[in-house]
């Protein structure tokens, strides 16, 4: 087993999340749990799920398996998951943390997030990426932050969860839930990488003790043949993932790569040992485009960034 070399970040409310996670979105079934063992095993600390992704159960038998050998305790991860956008009512909050909680085989979550600032229609337990109407549009539910945000909090009342946070907000939906948030957003989860930098983003979760997690460091492998990121892996000895996602550590964001590959699992652990001189920072951050590859409103129909 390799040693454990987690770098962490404190949030708002006085706890650690480690700096590099591992991201299972898209890690397909009868793959994931094994992927989510070679990450342990690899190093990784900070496991990042979801519901919506239909593998929390594979991921909670890994789980089991890595605890019952004794490889690791629950105590020594740190596990997110999200809230799902059809189940934003607060009645259905806690329900579906119940159920993502019996999928991990857990008792609480270190980090739970709203997936999305966007409430759908409710389509059960059985979830729907986005249901439709008649004519092909996402059918929103008339559910108010407020009251999602209100249950996320009784969570941690209650001790399932011990932080809480969003992801894919923008500056005026955390506006809106700090002017009434008994707890405040310890997360928000972004796309963040050197085509989509977020700088104002940055600037206003920073002023308001909010961490950022980045997700799609790669930018959906569009930066993988980036010429500018390619010279800069050469001249550092590393992989483009390792610039990419050490660019991320350096911005003060976590940073949850994803693969389902055992060596590039291993290699892209490989951040911690090394920094990318101010001058390269500066020529990666240039490289900005504000190229957003994860777009709600080609997944969903909804521009809420527009």
């Amino acid at each position: 087993m390799t040693t454990n070399k987690n770098n962490y970040l404190s949030m708002n409310n006085g706890k650690k999340i480690p700096v590099i996670g591992f991201g299972t979105w898209k890690s397909p079934k009868n793959v994931v749990g094994e992927s989510i063992k070679q990450a342990i095993k690899a190093g990784y600390r900070h496991l990042d799920c979801a519901a919506i992704y239909k593998n929390e159960k594979e991921v909670g038998a890994a789980l089991k398996e890595v605890f019952d050998s004794g490889l690791i305790k629950r105590e020594e991860l740190f596990i997110t998951s999200k809230l799902w956008c059809t189940c934003h009512s607060k009645e259905n909050v806690e329900k579906h943390l119940k159920i993502t909680l019996a999928d991990l085989g857990l008792d609480y979550l270190d980090l739970y997030l709203v997936h999305w600032p966007l409430a759908f229609e409710y389509t059960g337990e059985c979830l729907e990426i986005n249901p439709v109407d008649e004519n092909g549009n996402t059918k929103l539910a008339r559910i108010p932050m407020r009251q999602t945000w209100e249950a996320m909090e009784k969570l941690v009342d209650q001790g399932l969860v011990r932080s809480i946070g969003v992801a894919n907000c923008n500056v005026q939906t955390i506006i809106d839930i700090l002017s009434y948030a008994r707890i405040r957003p310890a997360m928000n989860q972004v796309e963040l990488n050197p085509y989509n930098t977020q700088q104002r983003l940055k600037y206003f979760c920073h002023l308001n003790g909010i961490q950022l997690t980045a997700y799609s460091p790669l930018g959906h492998g569009k930066l993988i043949t980036d010429k500018v990121v390619c010279e800069l892996a050469k001249k550092y000895n590393r992989s483009v993932a390792n610039i990419l996602c050490r660019w991320a550590i350096q911005q003060g964001f976590t940073v949850i790569p994803k693969s389902v590959n055992p060596d590039r699992i291993k290699d892209n652990f490989k951040v911690l040992d090394f920094k990318i001189d101010e001058s390269d920072m500066s020529i990666l951050n240039n490289l900005n485009k504000n190229l957003r590859t994860c777009d709600p409103d080609s997944i969903f129909g909804v521009p809420i960034f527009a």
